[in-house]
């Protein structure tokens, strides 16, 4: 990460680059017109990692920016959200005096909310034991005073959680209150109003579907949830445990009664639907039942393999989310055969970085 980088007062410059520089990517496309959004320019990650460097009765956050071939200290942090900068002086000022908790730290994870809700994991070269967490549980309480915090303690082989490993993230997508279980060392979307941004876009490219609407990698059922309301039935596939029990947490607590969540792969829920193999995990899910004409894939930096291309391509419209343009500009060589792209977004999750998340809508032709 390079921390010289990261300043406000160019972001509208550096946003205008990334514009450019994926229209140019995709200038063997027929695509639409960009559309663009942009990030707040500061405190936009809901989520911060920090090594902790030791020095004498010191402690601090730090960074490693690749740039500088070094280590940053960090006693504030510009991405992260307000409440984690808030936090941040707090928690060091009193782990410092601290010789149990300070002892063999040396990682200090934060998951923040937009709703306030904040979680700390404190990593340790070292077995924690009973005095580690009577401790942790004074400190606890003492942050409880300023913030709506739980903490968990990590060594190797070892997890100890005081209250939860999680948060519950309220967004106002659309004009609705989504609820979202997000779990510690899970993935959840980094950037929250960003993410809002995303759903309500992919609430707007599937505003006049019919039938029912099948997603691959839906991880804690973010976009399912948000989507639900456009379609008579979603079907979603997601293979990390951790997530799947996030997405019924979800569906619960969002009184969603058209969503079903099966824990698989992609791949072999793609195998599953060509009727190559038959897996237990479907027993007494009709797959023919659903009249699935739109399917929704977020998939990781790979992008979709082969197979799962040619299913894709049996759907009306698909619409696609990558966090990796170059591998995404791999799978429309072969979709763009079928079908027409008609939606074409730029979502910055991650200002100040070459990264660059984005949206494309497609219709068969």
């Amino acid at each position: 990460m390079n921390l010289a980088a990261m300043d406000p007062t160019t972001y509208d410059v550096q946003l205008e680059a990334k514009c450019v520089k994926l229209k140019q990517l995709f200038a063997d496309f027929d695509t639409p017109e960009l559309e663009s959004f942009s990030s707040e320019p500061a405190h936009y990650r809901m989520r911060a990692e920090f090594r902790v460097w030791h020095e004498g009765e010191d402690l601090y956050y730090y960074m490693f920016d690749k740039e500088l071939d070094s280590k940053v200290r960090c006693d504030q942090f510009l991405p992260a959200s307000e409440l984690i900068n808030k936090m941040m002086p707090v928690l060091v000022e009193l782990l410092k005096p601290n010789t149990i908790l300070r002892h063999r730290l040396f990682q200090i994870d934060f998951l923040s909310t937009l709703s306030g809700e904040i979680l700390v994991s404190l990593l340790y070269h070292k077995q924690l034991d009973s005095e580690w967490e009577q401790q942790a549980k004074i400190l606890k309480q003492t942050l409880s005073t300023q913030f709506n915090v739980n903490l968990i303690g990590r060594a190797r082989k070892q997890k100890i959680i005081l209250d939860k490993d999680f948060v519950v993230e309220s967004l106002n997508v659309a004009g609705k209150q989504l609820q979202y279980h997000q779990i510690e060392n899970s993935f959840t979307q980094p950037n929250g109003k960003v993410s809002v941004k995303m759903l309500e876009w992919a609430i707007d490219v599937t505003k006049n579907s019919s039938g029912d609407l099948l997603e691959l990698y839906c991880g804690n059922g973010n976009f399912s949830i948000a989507l639900a309301q456009n379609f008579e039935r979603v079907l979603a596939t997601e293979l990390a445990k951790p997530s799947v029990e996030s997405a019924q947490y979800n569906i619960k607590v969002n009184q969603v009664d058209n969503l079903q969540i099966i824990r698989m792969s992609a791949e072999d829920f793609t195998e599953a639907m060509a009727k190559k193999r038959s897996f237990r995990r479907l027993e007494g899910i009709d797959l023919d039942s659903y009249n699935c004409n739109t399917i929704f894939v977020d998939p990781p930096r790979a992008g979709l393999d082969a197979d799962t291309v040619k299913l894709v391509q049996g759907y009306e419209r698909i619409v696609y989310i990558s966090c990796n343009p170059h591998t995404l500009i791999d799978n429309l060589g072969e979709l763009s055969k079928t079908h027409k792209i008609t939606r074409f977004a730029l979502f910055d999750q991650f200002p100040y970085t070459d990264h660059m998340e984005s949206g494309v809508f497609l219709e068969k032709k």
